[in-house]
């Protein structure tokens, strides 16, 4: 018998030592598509998958058969409707939805602008739901972005209703406003924090990409914990934050009833 040790066999239900899960490739595979990147070729795909073009193919045709990808007749992948409705499923997002849903009808056809529901998910707010007039102004938010905390209305009012000890961490770090690029001051951003809790409410005035301001205000759960923001965003000078805020807090204040807040 040579001395050369045979091969080791596989054992049925462990993956190999090396590489990743295969659940794990598939996500860096769905991690590929984003905003800006909509539609992919499987080159396109591998690249910023970092997955070689044979497993990203292999991985895509499976995801594509589940239904979380679809790939068109130029042979290009996109995100398919499968992952839409299990996303739908998401308590903290088609729940709030469905109970935020005619308040933020009622503020829409106040506006005639833009009405923006969002929740916090780690250092970032995400978009749950929008409404949006015909004629209101262009907004570089959509449903699933995510916005930063520091610099944005539902933002502002998801970090100041946090824990102190999250709100000590992100205010630790280098904050720059978007896209302004203008350096945010730790000390000014933590009194803007204390006055939108003194307020219930956060007011943002924006000269970029359009001058505009937001308007927000925190939606309450059962156990009077802030679970969700609510705002508005219209153009400078359509309407006065003093005349919005009242509307803005009376609506989070009823679909906060309707979530069991006290």
């Amino acid at each position: 018998m040579s001395g050369a040790s045979a091969p080791a066999h596989r054992v049925r239900g462990r993956r190999p030592p090396q590489g990743e899960p295969v659940v794990d490739r598939a996500l860096s595979l769905l991690a590929a598509f984003d905003a800006g990147h909509r539609s992919l070729t499987l080159g396109e795909l591998s690249r910023r998958s970092g997955i070689p073009p044979s497993s990203a193919l292999r991985l895509a045709n499976r995801l594509t058969a589940w239904g979380a990808l679809e790939r068109g007749d130029d042979g290009r992948f996109s995100v398919g409707l499968r992952l839409w409705e299990v996303a739908s499923l998401a308590p903290r997002g088609q729940g709030l939805r469905q109970v935020a849903m005619p308040f933020m009808g009622d503020l829409a056809e106040v506006t005639r602008q833009h009405v923006l529901l969002a929740v916090r998910e780690g250092d970032e707010a995400v978009l749950v739901e929008r409404l949006s007039s015909h004629h209101a102004m262009p907004v570089l938010y959509r449903v699933g972005g995510r916005l930063p905390l520091h610099s944005t209305g539902v933002g502002l009012v998801l970090l100041a209703f946090a824990d102190p000890a999250f709100q000590d961490e992100v205010l630790a770090r280098p904050l720059v406003h978007e896209p302004e690029k203008v350096p945010v001051a730790p000390d000014a951003l933590r009194r803007t924090l204390a006055e939108v809790r003194r307020q219930g409410m956060a007011t943002v005035r924006r000269a970029s990409p359009a001058p505009l301001v937001t308007v927000a205000a925190p939606i309450f759960g059962a156990e009077h914990r802030v679970v969700a923001a609510l705002s508005v965003v219209v153009p400078r000078g359509g309407a006065e934050p003093r005349q919005l805020g009242p509307a803005v807090r009376t609506a989070a204040r009823s679909i906060s009833r309707m979530l069991g807040a006290h």
